[in-house]
């Protein structure tokens, strides 16, 4: 290519992981892109460890699946399509049939991860097949997928996961979510490591990780991990968003090591845990921009870096075709 090696940077790295990806270079652009909405709720909301009530779980798949949230404005910049995933939202919502909207509840909320499993074994393998199923169908006419999430107190779960597979602290791993005050924060972290307490080994093997994700896990940290697998099956790149995604894609390193290598880290939000996730993981995060919304905003943002990683390979001149002369010449 017309330029000095290793002027694009971490650039260069994406677009041969696209390559790997696809299987030939150039790689095909990531386009058209389908942005995933995985929504469900969480026992471990009766502890207090938020302040917004379950109840806008449901509200905000309604106006995720009306256009009206933050993933939708950035995803109509970019001319992404967004599909909201009900894997356990439990209250009702008024939303008419709709391609934007997917039903593939396995229960009504998970249990409160506090005081024991979130959920059965079966529930969080019904999960993860849910998350392969709709990652396969998309990936049938989308080039590249993005993960997304949407419910209340998903983030004390996704600690507890982080500590579990990396052996962080919750202390460390823990943060203000939605912007909890000081004394929720230590609700919250004390929460937290009354969970991690029941997974004393980090989840090394596909038994383990599938257990641990039952065990403190959300229905849709099951199904984002489903959705990793089925994109790497399908030979799509996954852009991963915050801290829920990181989270999740921590079981399906467990579940798959070799599937994380079909996956690009969009951003690294400002939840501590996501940066313990992405660091254990292997994954350089393309922005750091500070968010802590979810839906799949970060990893949205960082889908032109994509492309141009991308885009470079396929319509830069080579030295020989520019006729420009090379440094050995």
């Amino acid at each position: 290519m017309t330029k000095p090696p290793g002027s694009l940077g971490v650039l260069e790295d994406v677009a041969a992981q696209l390559c790997g990806t696809a299987g030939t270079c150039p790689p095909p652009l990531p386009a058209p892109t389908a942005v995933a909405v995985f929504a469900a709720d969480h026992g471990v909301h009766t502890q207090g460890v938020t302040p917004w009530p379950q109840e806008v779980t449901a509200q905000m798949v309604a106006n995720l699946v009306r256009g009206g949230a933050v993933v939708n404005a950035f995803a109509a910049q970019l001319g992404a399509d967004v599909v909201v995933v009900d894997v356990g939202v439990a209250t009702s919502y008024a939303v008419e049939a709709t391609p934007a909207l997917l039903r593939r509840k396995v229960r009504y909320g998970t249990a409160d991860l506090a005081v024991g499993p979130a959920m059965t074994l079966d529930e969080a393998r019904l999960a993860v097949e849910a998350g392969i199923e709709v990652a396969t169908t998309l990936a049938a006419d989308h080039g590249c997928l993005v993960t997304g999430d949407m419910g209340i107190t998903n983030t004390t779960a996704s600690a507890a996961l982080v500590c579990a597979f990396t052996g962080a602290s919750p202390a460390e791993a823990t943060g203000r979510g939605t912007g909890v005050d000081d004394r929720t924060l230590a609700r919250k972290v004390e929460v937290v490591t009354r969970a991690v307490a029941r997974v004393p080994e980090r989840p090394t093997t596909p038994e383990a990780a599938l257990a641990a994700v039952a065990e403190l896990g959300g229905l849709e940290h099951a199904a984002l991990a489903g959705f990793v697998l089925g994109a790497a099956a399908a030979r799509v790149p996954v852009l991963l968003d915050g801290v829920i995604a990181g989270s999740a894609a921590l079981v399906a390193a467990a579940l798959c090591p070799t599937a994380l290598e079909h996956a690009l880290a969009g951003h690294t939000s400002a939840e501590p845990g996501h940066g313990l996730a992405l660091r254990a993981l292997g994954l350089r995060p393309l922005l750091g921009l500070d968010l802590r919304l979810g839906e799949g905003t970060g990893a949205l943002l960082a889908l032109p870096l994509v492309a141009s990683a991308a885009r470079a390979l396929r319509d830069v001149a080579t030295f020989d075709s520019a006729g420009v002369t090379g440094k050995d010449e």
